[in-house]
């Protein structure tokens, strides 16, 4: 995975805040899909970060990271609506979400599945922080930046985190999943250096 872009390159290419917004979006969506578990309401929490941002653009500061910055805005919106609602669907059993699933075709998408149903169980910021450092390739700095905690915070639960994830996959100390996506995979490694 690629790191975010850097906000000097984007100075050079005369690019202003405003025309840089699109780029952001595939990875605000993922961001906001890992949140909400939802394709709906990552779409909504994507549109509202936008209108957001564009509405206050005058706030963010040149030569810092646009991305940090849209990232920060949908965190703080999902968890402002999240405190606003208060309300969850509990789902222990997994009745909801096996009427969502199919039945994979092969060995890759049952891992996957595997994986995410893994990933679901984890605390929010444990699984925000896998996303945020592992999936997306914010250094750690940049994440407890967006999260407003301290560094050693993001990655004491980005390792918890996988600790957690490698018990609930059942795997052995120093076996890796078998999976071809490149994000989980980052999630995952313990050795990523994106994760050290």
């Amino acid at each position: 995975m690629t790191k975010p872009q850097n906000r000097s390159q984007d100075a050079m290419s005369g690019d202003t805040p405003r025309d840089e917004l699109v780029n952001h979006l595939p990875a605000l969506r993922a961001f906001a899909l890992s949140l909400t578990r939802d394709g709906s309401a990552a779409d909504d929490l994507v549109q509202d970060t936008i209108v957001k941002a564009w509405t206050n653009i005058e706030k963010f500061q040149p030569g810092t990271n646009l991305r940090a910055w849209l990232f920060t805005i949908l965190r703080n919106t999902f968890y402002s609506a999240r405190r606003k609602t208060r309300r969850e669907v509990s789902d222990t059993d997994g009745i909801h979400a096996a009427k969502l699933s199919t039945r994979p075709e092969h060995d890759g998408r049952l891992a996957m599945n595997d994986f995410r149903a893994a990933f679901q169980h984890l605390p929010d910021e444990q699984r925000e922080s896998l996303i945020l450092v592992g999936a997306l390739g914010f250094s750690y700095e940049e994440a407890a930046s967006m999260t407003g905690v301290a560094v050693g915070t993001v990655k004491s639960r980005a390792n918890r985190g996988r600790r957690r994830l490698a018990e609930l996959l059942h795997l052995a100390d120093g076996e890796e999943l078998e999976m071809t996506d490149r994000s989980t995979l980052a999630a995952m490694s313990g050795n990523s250096p994106v994760l050290r």
